[in-house]
């Protein structure tokens, strides 16, 4: 079965401008590298996503420190983060950070001015395609990238609807890919 660039949730209707299909995982690598200020963002759903290799907390963690970036969890979450060792994390919600994502005066999270990139992880499929939906039409010069293994095409950037293994394959190449690049 081939990779499909439409929205996983039936009657999803997202209008003329869709995301670019991440068939490669070296273009999440590139376009982090490429970035200024990227920030993670990751969702309620994370711990209780599991791979072979622990839950997507793990994974966010280590996309995270392999570039040195600030990750923002849904406040549920902070303290699976923090049990974890990793100390660069904001517990803010959702709807807060997106709107602070197209606020052009925010500075962000550690001062060092407004994010180019922004990628997003561990949601409810529903939220997550409501939030890009609203970065796409209000943000300026921001990016999106779903690393979901659902098409999200309010995003700039998503992964085609995959199988959870391809899903975990790919998130595999983007850290070592961003590991070796150090």
């Amino acid at each position: 079965m081939g990779a499909r660039a439409e929205p996983w949730q039936t009657a999803e209707i997202p209008g003329p401008k869709k995301a670019m299909i991440i068939t490669n995982p070296q273009i999440v690598t590139a376009l982090i590298r490429r970035s200024k200020n990227p920030v993670l963002i990751v969702g309620s759903m994370a711990p209780e996503i599991k791979l072979s290799s622990g839950d997507l907390v793990d994974y966010a963690i280590q996309i995270a420190e392999s570039v040195g970036i600030p990750i923002v969890s849904s406040p549920s979450i902070l303290k699976v983060f923090l049990d974890r060792g990793f100390k660069r994390v904001f517990g803010i919600p959702v709807v807060d950070i997106a709107n602070r994502l197209i606020d052009v005066n925010w500075t962000g999270l550690e001062g060092k001015g407004q994010y180019d990139l922004a990628m997003f992880m561990g949601f409810k499929y529903y939220v997550c395609w409501l939030i890009l939906s609203g970065l796409k039409h209000y943000s300026r010069n921001l990016k999106t990238i779903s690393l979901e293994m659902y098409y999200q095409p309010h995003a700039l950037w998503s992964f085609p609807n995959i199988s959870k293994e391809e899903w975990e394959k790919n998130l595999n190449a983007i850290i070592k890919s961003l590991r070796e690049g150090k």
